[in-house]
């Protein structure tokens, strides 16, 4: 089964992480399938960036996302503007 999950990076103490596509049997740091993006929690405010196409590809073949990154879909979708054609 395929999670997408964040896997760590950087150095001691000073953590980033990438969203990637994974076994979920491998290990957090693991050999994953693709990277979808990352996220970097030092920033202030923290940097998100993911690949929204990608994500739903993964999504449509049965990738199962973590809590964390479910909530990163989450605000990556409401902090979208809305199109013109929606709001008329």
């Amino acid at each position: 089964m395929l999670v997408i999950r964040l896997a760590r990076m950087g150095a001691k103490k000073k953590p980033h992480y990438r969203v990637v596509v994974i076994e979920k049997t491998r290990p957090r740091d693991g050999r994953f399938v693709e990277i979808l993006g990352h996220y970097d929690p030092r920033k202030n405010p923290a940097d998100f960036q993911m690949n929204a196409e990608r994500v739903q590809y993964w999504l449509q073949q049965g990738a199962q996302p973590s809590d964390t990154v479910r909530s990163f879909i989450r605000r990556s979708k409401s902090s979208q503007p809305v199109s013109q054609a929606q709001s008329a």
